[in-house]
């Protein structure tokens, strides 16, 4: 398994200009004309940069990952050498940049990019494509690519190319080490091609699933799961994710939700409405139902401790540590997660709950020096049943042991069981709870690793949280 971080900034480039094939002259475009086209240039790296191309890291990036390579390649005479770090190289973390020209591009004649590659060793780049630009990158691709000791030839199609008449992102890419070992891979012939062969084009949002949420006014997200796929020459069907931009989204009732053109839905009204989304005139699998009701539920109690006496998982006050996940989707749990974005708070909301797992365990919480476990919940729902909390360790072996049967845990892992009585649970007022880390979990305290809920209600979660 791959170990790396990426850190993508929108405007906090290293910037390194390695080749400009030559310059360009900008005209003053007369009153005359209503509007210029850009250039077609196909060409990213033949033998070299084409005109005008920039190499940008990304930060935390091996600063020279990239060179130009003229001994291997696999025609003419040069090719794209990358250098990926092993874990712990001072030099960088992984391997990531932008290629991009200053001048934008119209690739609308286009259907794929393309490109030959191989590796010192069989592996998997996991983020790789073109469209990413500073700002939004609105029509960003990427999609993971399988290497192989040989040169083999790769496509990524192009989601809707009538969008692309003014591009910059030509090319980009992020990979870490493979099993924590470094490696070298080339590139080689990469430019923009009409094939011609791409075909059957199956765009899908929320990975073509039909989805229902419960939301509120107020709320903000985003819609994700954006792919398209298409079957190329091969016979193989090419999985790429596509940015919001190159869909259409379509709101069945924009008194209750609104989708912008970045897939940034909005919910202004209390009522029910249907999210579905279109890409190059297909209809795309999957749609989102969204059930709002008219509630106000405020923000949480402002939390008092200092930040030096708080170990964060979820909250805005503080900065986080880092989870795993906050739905593990165990066995047998009908549980589903949403994120709520009011304003600039931020919330998990927690629906059909029956039980489920928070979970942090790279790197577990070293909470030796904490004394409680604090969290603010909000619910609108019926309080009749008991809502339980579960506080678990991982033990001295660093797994996570439960019995499949019981859900209790087994091994050397231990558990702070603590039951909130439902009466104690006022409707529609925010309640705050915290937990003693005491009991038989109080000597492995430096491992916690899980964090479970179990009951029957719905509820709004902020401030979760380790404290002394």
């Amino acid at each position: 398994m791959k170990n790396r971080k990426f850190s993508y900034l929108t405007n906090s480039f290293i910037l390194v200009l390695l080749f400009v094939g030559s310059v360009s002259c900008e005209r003053e475009i007369s009153d005359e004309v209503a509007f210029s086209t850009f250039p077609s240039t196909a060409e990213v790296f033949t033998d070299g940069f084409s005109a005008g191309l920039e190499y940008l890291p990304f930060e935390g990036s091996y600063y020279e990952a990239f060179t130009v390579d003229q001994v291997t390649k696999h025609m003419g005479s040069a090719s794209m050498r990358f250098d990926v770090p092993n874990v712990g190289d001072p030099l960088g973390a992984y391997a990531g940049a932008i290629f991009r020209t200053e001048t934008a591009r119209d690739l609308s004649g286009y259907d794929a990019l393309t490109f030959w590659a191989k590796g010192t060793q069989a592996g998997l780049i996991n983020e790789i494509g073109f469209g990413q630009d500073f700002g939004e990158s609105k029509f960003l691709v990427t999609t993971d690519l399988e290497l192989t000791t040989n040169w083999k030839k790769y496509i990524i199609p192009i989601p809707d190319a009538y969008k692309l008449k003014a591009e910059r992102g030509m090319f980009w890419y992020a990979e870490g080490p493979e099993n924590d070992k470094g490696y070298s891979f080339w590139i080689d012939d990469l430019k923009f091609e009409k094939l011609g062969t791409i075909a059957q084009p199956r765009p899908s949002i929320l990975d073509g699933e039909d989805k229902v949420v419960q939301s509120f006014i107020g709320d903000v997200s985003t819609i994700n799961g954006l792919t398209q796929t298409f079957n190329i020459a091969s016979g193989l069907n090419q999985v790429v994710t596509a940015a919001p931009s190159y869909f259409t989204f379509k709101s069945s009732n924009v008194e209750v939700a609104r989708v912008s053109e970045l897939g940034v839905i909005s919910i202004v009204g209390a009522g029910t409405a249907k999210i579905t989304a279109v890409l190059g005139g297909v209809k795309a699998s999957g749609s989102l139902t969204i059930e709002a009701i008219d509630v106000f539920f405020g923000v949480a109690p402002e939390p008092t401790q200092a930040a030096v006496d708080v170990i964060s998982l979820f909250s805005d006050k503080y900065s986080n540590v880092p989870v795993d996940f906050f739905n593990g989707y165990y066995g047998g749990s009908s549980t589903e997660t949403a994120d709520l974005n009011l304003g600039n708070d931020q919330f998990k909301y927690y629906t059909k709950l029956n039980y489920v797992g928070i979970e942090f365990t790279n790197p577990a919480v070293n909470a030796s020096a904490m004394s409680f476990l604090h969290l603010d919940i909000w619910t609108n729902g019926s309080t009749a049943a008991d809502f339980i909390i579960k506080i678990r360790d991982r033990g001295a072996n660093s797994v996570i042991n439960t019995n499949v049967n019981t859900g209790a845990p087994t091994e050397d892992d231990k558990e702070i069981v603590y039951t909130v009585a439902g009466s104690t649970i006022t409707q529609g007022e925010w309640v705050s709870i915290d937990i003693p880390l005491t009991g038989n979990i109080a000597n492995q305290k430096n491992n916690l690793a899980q964090i479970v809920f179990v009951g029957n209600i719905d509820f709004i979660l902020d401030n979760l949280y380790f404290y002394k």
